[in-house]
């Protein structure tokens, strides 16, 4: 009698339970799904994964800024995420000028500082060669990476351009004033020191020809496509 008793309430039991379903079929469908893409990323990520602290960004930060410890944070980063030769310590970019802008949680590595650092990947014997644009406004069009010619132009005596000498064809910008400004108004070089400056990457041969040019003419640069 009990077990015949139960069955209609088996019954409404069941009766309910497929109403509500098929009322939610499309909440708990995505429920489902949302728990085996829970299961399949906990499959595929590596339990226990080695992480190694680096040096990173706490905010956007323009290329030539001076960097405190306010602009840095620590994070705990995957060994495989970490770029080769990355920054652990404050101490280490403290005071140092950043030579391209970085974005909010970019680490930092030592390719990120003004400094000799800038030569690197360049050929063996390369020299880091500052050179002063006669209009300053040029300096603003060139980006670390671009090619460049550099090219000088004197003027005769009544004060008309004379043809071109390439000083220079071909050779890497390692760092310009572009975006060099930061909120407090801090840069590389102090006050109209900066204006017109790049600096570019150049052969010991080159580099004699390319040093002082300035005081003999007027410095321009040409784009050079990579292709």
């Amino acid at each position: 009698m009990r077990s015949r008793s139960k069955a209609p309430q088996v019954k409404l039991l069941l009766r309910w339970i497929f109403r509500l379903v098929k009322r939610r079929r499309r909440l708990i469908a995505a429920l489902l799904l949302c728990s085996a893409a829970a299961i399949a990323v906990n499959q595929l990520t590596p339990a226990n994964q080695p992480v190694e602290t680096a040096l990173a960004a706490s905010k956007d930060l323009p290329a030539g800024s001076t960097i405190s410890a306010s602009d840095m944070v620590l994070l705990k980063v995957p060994l495989a995420a970490i770029p080769q030769a990355a920054l652990a310590r404050p101490s280490q970019a403290i005071g140092q000028q950043l030579a391209g802008a970085l974005r909010k949680g970019q680490i930092l590595t030592d390719t990120s500082l003004l400094g000799q650092s800038l030569l690197t990947g360049t050929p063996a014997g390369s020299v880091a060669v500052p050179l002063r644009l006669s209009d300053a406004g040029t300096a603003k069009l060139v980006a670390p990476g671009q090619l460049v010619t550099v090219v000088l132009t004197n003027e005769d005596s009544t004060g008309r351009a004379e043809n071109g000498t390439v000083l220079a064809a071909s050779i890497p910008v390692l760092w310009s004033q572009t975006g060099a400004q930061t909120a407090n108004g801090n840069s590389w070089l102090p006050g109209k020191e900066a204006d017109g400056l790049v600096v570019v990457a150049a052969s010991a041969e080159q580099s004699k020809t390319l040093a002082g040019a300035s005081t003999r003419g007027k410095i321009s640069l040409v784009l050079v496509s990579r292709s």
